[in-house]
């Protein structure tokens, strides 16, 4: 893929394809079931290898790190616990 095509279609995508865009801000290459979702959204044909799978343009893997980071820093810390003690 040499044009940026999610980041200029990010509103058009369906909901299932941006949350595990988001889940994988490290994948280079797309899975054929993404590239056709994807593909189905926009209307935009995407550049498959004979393997149906896209590779993304470094624009769209900046992109869609951005928007991870974006999703991760609005995410409440599940981690953190509030422990009330008392001391005798």
């Amino acid at each position: 893929m040499t044009e940026s095509v999610i980041q200029d279609q990010w509103h058009r995508l369906p909901s299932t394809v941006t949350q595990w865009l988001i889940d994988n801000p490290g994948c280079m290459i797309l899975p054929r079931t993404l590239s056709a979702e994807i593909s189905a959204a926009t209307g935009h044909p995407l550049n498959q290898d004979p393997h149906g799978e896209t590779t993304l343009c470094q624009e769209d893997v900046d992109f869609i790190r951005r928007k991870s980071h974006e999703a991760e820093t609005a995410k409440p810390d599940a981690g953190y616990t509030f422990f009330d003690s008392v001391q005798p």
